[in-house]
């Protein structure tokens, strides 16, 4: 009797280390995943940057994977992406933005800087701690750690319609054409009933519940808009705008009505300067192209040095 426990006892714990074994030994060892095109190959400052974004924890707060709900973001991630991140930072929880796409210049170093520095008075309301403890080699380490986030990846300088929801258009825009009068009129019907309310008539992003709104709605007469091709109307209409409170017409709208309501947007007139939108002091700060301009920021804000002596021990 005494001998089949040891033999059951042995056998428990022979399981358990072939569990070991296929869970994580032999991934560990057999797994080579190829890298993607969006893989970063970092220099020694990087990873030294990168070094103290983990041991700043700010993967607490900010992530770093896309994904198909997250297209705001960019373009979605592969698990190519991550052959040379070890240890890896992806980040759990989002109370702050999704950093995948962050770099690439896409803010200017000298607003990384600023924002790191005086947080507050970058983006106002922001939660995130004061970095200025940091000395300038870190500063300027975690800077250029980030600058590589999205690097690789082709960004578009605007937003773009996923893949599938192009395709999918592709596959209905034989159904109703979106350029014809007959269509725009069919979807000023949808527009007045589903839209204005928060939109207003003419578009302008002043409509009767805007007022309760504090992220305001799109005033679809900016010249912004004149970017927007049809596949990107559609992909707004149907899917929303993360972040905001515009609601996901695929889930009310059959795809023709979608297409109507298409026809209709793009008669508004293109001409506005965003007529009602607050213009404020840091507008600029939000420009990666004013940024470009080597503003100086740290100058502009009326603080003397943002660096500090290191982090306390």
């Amino acid at each position: 009797m005494r001998i089949n426990y040891f033999v059951a006892g042995g056998f428990v714990v022979l399981i358990f280390f072939v569990i070991i074994f296929v869970t994580a030994i032999l991934p560990a060892t057999t797994f080579k995943p190829k890298p993607s095109a969006a893989a970063v190959v970092y220099t020694e400052q990087e990873l030294r940057g990168r070094n103290i974004y983990r041991r700043e924890g700010c993967f607490y707060c900010h992530s770093m994977f896309t994904r198909y709900q997250d297209r705001e973001y960019g373009e979605m991630v592969t698990a190519g992406d991550y052959v040379n991140e070890t240890p890896h930072i992806l980040g759990t929880a989002r109370t702050g933005p999704d950093l995948s796409n962050i770099g690439n210049n896409r803010y200017a170093t000298d607003w990384h800087r600023a924002h790191h520095s005086y947080p507050r008075k970058v983006k106002p309301g922001s939660i995130m701690p004061n970095y200025s403890f940091l000395s300038k080699q870190d500063m300027d380490d975690l800077v250029a750690f980030l600058q590589t986030l999205g690097r690789q990846r082709n960004q578009p300088e605007w937003v773009t319609a996923p893949q599938e929801l192009r395709d999918e258009f592709d596959a209905v825009k034989s159904h109703v054409d979106v350029n014809s009068s007959a269509a725009a009129n069919a979807g000023r019907g949808i527009y007045m009933q589903n839209c204005a309310g928060c939109h207003g008539v003419t578009g302008r992003g002043n409509g009767p519940v805007s007022i309760t709104m504090i992220k305001k709605p799109a005033n679809f007469t900016r010249p912004f808009y004149k970017n927007y091709g049809d596949a990107m109307w559609y992909y707004r209409v149907k899917e929303g705008v993360a972040g905001t409170r515009m609601p996901r017409w695929g889930q009310t709208l059959g795809k023709e009505q979608m297409l109507y309501l298409v026809a209709f947007l793009k008669t508004l007139p293109k001409d506005s300067q965003a007529a009602g939108e607050e213009i404020t002091s840091f507008q600029q700060l939000d420009d990666p192209v004013a940024l470009s301009k080597n503003y100086n920021l740290i100058k502009q804000l009326g603080e003397q040095s943002p660096y500090g002596t290191g982090r306390p021990e």
